[in-house]
C-alpha cells in the first residue's frame, strides 16, 4: 500500500513528547513543558506578529507617497525589505532558539522588533521608513520560527497537527484583520499610528512571552557553530520531502503575503476603495480562513490528512484560475477581485496545518532550524511573488498572473511529494 502523509512520524508514535518514557539522548528536553492550549495560544500570537506587522501597514501604503512626496515603488520597496529582513533573519532565529533557548531568543528578537517600531514611527523620511521596516521584518522574524519549534519540542501527530491548526489560522487571519485594524487607525489618527499600533503589538508580545513561555528545549551554543549550523541547514534541505512541504506553504501562503503588495493598489487604485473600505474588504479574507477551519474541525475525524491536503490544493487551483480568467476577462471590482481571493484563502485552511507538521516531523533535534527554513521559503515566496509583481509594474495585471502562479506552485510541489512517496 501507497504510503501518504500521515505515515510519517517522527518518533513513530502519536503521543505527545510528555507521555514518552524516554527522550533520544540527541534531542533533550526539559521537565516542564507547556499544555496544548498555553502552547497553541503563545504560539498562535507570535505567529501573528509578523503578518500583522505587513498586514498593518498595507492601507496606509497609498497615503505614504503623499505624505513623503515618494514614489509607489519606494513605498513597495519598504514592503520588500520587510519581506527581505523576515525572511533571511530567520535562518539566524531559528539555531539561536536552538543554542540560547526558546524563550531568550524570542525576547531578543523581540526587542529588536521594537526598535524598528520606535524608528519607523518617528521617521521624518522614506530613508528612515525603509530602514525601521527592515529592522522589524528582522526582529519579527522569530515568532513563527519559535512558534512551530516549540509546538515540535512537545508534540506530535494529531496533537500537533491540531495546535498548528490554530497558529495557522493566525497566520493567514492576521494577514486580513491587520488592514481593516490599519484601515481604522490610519482614518482616525493618521499613517504614525500604524506604526505605533505595532509598537504597542510587540509590547504585548514580550510581556506574554516573559510571564507564560517555558523553556522547551535544552540550550546548545554549539549549535551557532558555523559548521555545526550548515550542517543543519545542509540536513534539513537534503530531505526532499521537506523541501517539497515547504514549496506547498510557500506557494499557498506565500501567495497570501505577495498579494498584500499588490491589493491596496488595485482595491484601492483601481476599484476606487478608500483605505478604510480596503481594510473591511479584507475581512471577506478571515471569513474565508475562518470558514475553511471550521469545516476542516468538523471532518478532520473522518477524513486524513493527506485528503485534506488535496481538497484544500483544489480549492486553490479553482481560485487561481478564477482569479486569472477574471482579471483577463472582467472589469475590476471588488467581488471579481474578492471572491477568487477568498476560493483560494478557504482551501490554505485544509492545507498548512498537515503540511507544516509532516516537514518538521523528522527533525526533533534541530526543530529550531527545520522550522527557521521552512519560514525562509515560505517568506522567500511571497517576497520573490511580490518582486516579480513590481517587475511587471501595472498591479491589477500582475496581481492576475503572479499569484495563480503560486497557487499552481503548491499545487505541483505536492504533486512531486506523492510522487516521491510513491516510489519510496
Amino acid at each position: 500500500m501507497r504510503r501518504t502523509l500521515d505515515h510519517i512520524k517522527p518518533t513513530g508514535s502519536n503521543l505527545s513528547c510528555r507521555n514518552w518514557p524516554a527522550m533520544k539522548a540527541n534531542n533533550p528536553q526539559p521537565a516542564s513543558t507547556m499544555t496544548p492550549r498555553r502552547t497553541a495560544l503563545l504560539g498562535a500570537l507570535l505567529t501573528a506578529l509578523g503578518p500583522v506587522s505587513m498586514a498593518i501597514y498595507t492601507p496606509a501604503m497609498p497615503e505614504l507617497v503623499d505624505a513623503f512626496s515618494t514614489t509607489e515603488g519606494a513605498i513597495k520597496m519598504s514592503l520588500s525589505l520587510y519581506f527581505a529582513g523576515f525572511a533571511v533573519a530567520q535562518l539566524l532565529a531559528g539555531p539561536a532558539s536552538d543554542a540560547f533557548g526558546r524563550k531568550a531568543s524570542t525576547v531578543g528578537f523581540l526587542l529588536i522588533y521594537l526598535a524598528g517600531s520606535v524608528l519607523a514611527a518617528m521617521a521624518p523620511s522614506i530613508d528612515l521608513i525603509l530602514a525601521g521596516r527592515l529592522i522589524q521584518g528582522i526582529g519579527a522574524s522569530v515568532g513563527i520560527t519559535v512558534a512551530r519549534a516549540v509546538v515540535r519540542d512537545q508534540f506530535v501527530g494529531k496533537e500537533a497537527a491540531s495546535i498548528m491548526n490554530l497558529i495557522a489560522i493566525m497566520l493567514t487571519v492576521a494577514p486580513a484583520l491587520g488592514p481593516t485594524l490599519g484601515g481604522l487607525s490610519l482614518a482616525a489618527f493618521g499613517w504614525k499610528s500604524v506604526f505605533l499600533l505595532m509598537l504597542g503589538f510587540g509590547i504585548i508580545a514580550i510581556g506574554s512571552v516573559s510571564l507564560f513561555l517555558r523553556e522547551t528545549t535544552v540550550p546548545d551554543r554549539t549549535r551557532l557553530r558555523p559548521a555545526r549550523l550548515f550542517k543543519g541547514y545542509a540536513e534539513v534541505l537534503s530531505n526532499p520531502r521537506f523541501t517539497l512541504a515547504s514549496l506547498v506553504i510557500g506557494g499557498s501562503i506565500g501567495a497570501l503575503y505577495a498579494q498584500s503588495t499588490m491589493l491596496p493598489f488595485v482595491l484601492i487604485g483601481e476599484v476606487g476603495l478608500s483605505p478604510t473600505e480596503f481594510g473591511l474588504g479584507m475581512l471577506v479574507q478571515t471569513g474565508s480562513y475562518l470558514a475553511g477551519s471550521i469545516a476542516l474541525r468538523k471532518v478532520s475525524h473522518r477524513i486524513s490528512g493527506h485528503r485534506a491536503v488535496v481538497i484544500g490544493l483544489c480549492f486553490s487551483a479553482m481560485g487561481g484560475i478564477i482569479m486569472a480568467l477574471s482579471v483577463a476577462l472582467l472589469p475590476p471590482s471588488f467581488l471579481s477581485i474578492m471572491i477568487p481571493v477568498g476560493i483560494c484563502t478557504f482551501g490554505i485552511a485544509f492545507v498548512s496545518p498537515h503540511i507544516i507538521t509532516v516537514g518538521m516531523a523528522p527533525f526533533p533535534h534541530i526543530a529550531g532550524s527545520a522550522s527557521a527554513m521552512m519560514g525562509f521559503i515560505q517568506m522567500s515566496c511571497g517576497f520573490l511573488g511580490g518582486l516579480a509583481a513590481a517587475m511587471i509594474g501595472a498591479p491589477l495585471p500582475a496581481f492576475g498572473t503572479v499569484i495563480p502562479f503560486m497557487e499552481f506552485m503548491a499545487v505541483g510541489s505536492y504533486l512531486a511529494y506523492l510522487a516521491l512517496d510513491r516510489r519510496t
